[in-house]
């Protein structure tokens, strides 16, 4: 019988997903029924980036923030080493996979969602969260179909750690200029670029910037060198070009946006449920106590490590790690190999791993050390997704484990071949296979 884990009065089950500091279980809240999503962060990750106060005060602002286009937050709970935020499960999955299956949408549904995410980001705005992460990805549908922007305030970096966007938010290609150029920015001002690289998303199913080489992409993005496809109807292409002004100082406003003609149509602005009698006392006794304080601060200084194998976990992935060339000679055995190790450190492996999908065409996301790589199949008819995920197997041994999560498995074969043999500067070779090129040398020296 499986022991069923609980927090406080909700029972927890599956992980239904990661955001960029934790993970995110399904949960029931044992008194009312009511299905949650339970996001978990790690104590000491948070102390570690320094951003024990702007966690806080962002978990206090989307507590007290109650509109119908963002996700809502019920309360927080916490252990030694956990921080648990009780949020509202969203059952339409993520906007981003609808624009993978059906492509771009219809004028009037980008124009619908376009309008709802105006509507969310702005209240938001005025409560002073800024989410400096909007992406499909973070654009949930209810089972009304109905937006829902998740994360909101949680995602977002400290000020000074704006250069951290690249590396813990994945693809920059919705990041406004001046983030880009990590000179200090408006948070409202950035999210209205992002919110105009969605529209722009929605109505063309694919985005204005998108250039293989970093440096190219960078540079477009900064003189917002974009072109809008013929069937985009004059008024959207006159309010994208508004948006995505590079100039935060005459980049359209929200209050300017909604003053739009092209956007005005059919819009019905939705009103905030009334106030609610919301206090903080659950957050401020999360991060408050100074006994469960000083027991976090002893480990403020770990370094965030991949997660480590026991022997158990080695026997079954045993025939990744070549052991298995020990007891059988055959070359096949080989063939469906998808793994590697590697003795660099686990960011070396983690940022060769990203240069060289890229280069390859893909888009990468970095959560911890995992990596999802993913783009259209070789025929451009389908979606291709990779999994890659680092794992220390030793002191100084990591193992990459790579998985399909989309795509032929034909295609699959052939990207890791070609993926690993760009690779080859961070691949450790076993040493019995140096040992075998020296004693065939040795062999012809003799004769």
């Amino acid at each position: 019988m499986v022991a069923i884990r609980k927090v406080g009065k909700y029972e927890v089950g599956r992980t239904i997903g990661e955001g960029t500091f934790a993970k995110v279980k399904f949960a029931q809240n044992t008194e009312t029924g009511e299905s949650v999503a339970m996001k978990i962060l790690d104590r000491s990750t948070i102390i570690k980036h320094k951003m024990v106060d702007q966690i806080k005060r962002e978990i206090s602002i989307m507590k007290l923030v109650r509109h119908p286009y963002v996700v809502r937050l019920h309360e927080v709970l916490a252990s030694r080493t956990k921080i648990y935020i009780i949020l509202e499960f969203i059952t339409g999955g993520e906007l981003f996979d609808k624009i993978v299956h059906h492509g771009r949408l219809s004028e009037a549904e980008a124009r619908r969602y376009f309008q709802q995410l105006i509507d969310g980001v702005d209240y938001c705005h005025s409560k002073g969260v800024y989410h400096r992460d909007l992406k499909p990805e973070n654009l949930l549908l209810d089972s009304q179909g109905n937006l829902k922007i998740s994360d909101f305030g949680l995602s977002a970096l400290p000020e000074q750690g704006a250069s951290l966007l690249r590396t813990t938010c994945g693809t920059p290609n919705y990041v406004a200029p001046e983030v880009l150029s990590h000179k200090g920015y408006d948070g409202a001002i950035a999210d209205v670029w992002s919110c105009g690289v969605i529209l722009y998303v929605l109505m063309a199913g694919y985005l204005p910037f998108d250039e293989l080489d970093l440096t190219t992409l960078y540079s477009k993005i900064d003189r917002a060198e974009f072109s809008c496809p013929s069937w985009f109807p004059v008024g959207a292409k006159s309010l994208i070009h508004r948006i995505l002004d590079p100039k935060p100082e005459t980049r359209i406003t929200v209050e300017q946006i909604r003053n739009d003609e092209w956007f005005k149509k059919g819009y019905v602005p939705i009103k905030p449920v009334e106030y609610e009698d919301v206090n903080l006392d659950d957050v401020n006794a999360v991060f408050d106590d100074p006994e469960e304080q000083r027991a976090d601060e002893q480990h403020g200084n770990e370094e965030m490590s991949p997660l480590i194998l026991n022997a158990f976990d080695l026997i079954i992935l045993s025939q990744g790690l070549n052991l298995a060339a020990l007891f059988d000679r055959g070359q096949d055995s080989l063939k469906h190999q998808t793994r590697f190790v590697s003795k660099k450190p686990a960011t070396v492996v983690l940022s060769s791993m990203e240069v060289v999908a890229q280069s390859m065409g893909f888009k990468t996301h970095i959560r911890n050390f995992k990596m999802r790589v993913e783009g259209l199949s070789a025929d451009k008819a389908g979606h291709f997704s990779v999994i890659l995920e680092v794992f220390e197997i030793a002191p100084t041994f990591l193992m990459v484990d790579i998985q399909r999560a989309a795509g032929d498995a034909a295609e699959y074969l052939k990207f890791y071949k070609n993926f690993c043999s760009n690779l080859e500067d961070i691949i450790w070779k076993p040493s019995t296979e140096s040992s075998k090129s020296r004693m065939t040398k040795s062999k012809s020296k003799r004769r």
